[in-house]
């Protein structure tokens, strides 16, 4: 069982690779939100994974509300805020020495991986 109020982080520089331009979701190279989210979801699937479990992302609800460039460094945090049987919901958030970033709310759900995949053939 995990524990409410838990966090788990991880610290990320942005790159080329992460912008809106290289990822098309728009036409700058700043940070896009696809990466952002991403990261996010790394961030709550790695605290459940420090329990042992094996999660897969099913909702994200996210304000992307200040733009970076490559270069920067974004600490991710994902805290666990709630968790009903499967379900698990996280408050992320991702910043830099300014201040957020971005953030919001994520749910996982806790999968038996070879359930999971043979559902799929």
């Amino acid at each position: 069982m995990m524990n409410k109020g838990e966090t788990y982080s991880i610290e990320i520089t942005v790159t080329d690779k992460d912008t809106a331009e290289v990822l098309g979701s728009g036409g700058l190279p700043v940070f896009s939100t696809p990466a952002m989210i991403c990261n996010m979801e790394a961030a709550a699937f790695g605290l459940a994974a420090r329990h042992g479990h094996q999660t897969v992302g099913t909702k994200v609800n996210i304000d992307h509300i200040r733009a970076c460039k490559p270069g920067t460094v974004v600490k991710v945090t994902a805290e666990l805020i709630e968790e009903d049987g499967r379900r698990l919901e996280f408050k992320v958030s991702a910043e830099d020495e300014k201040g957020t970033i971005g953030e919001g709310q994520h749910q996982r759900y806790i999968i038996d991986p070879v359930r999971f995949m043979s559902k799929l053939n």
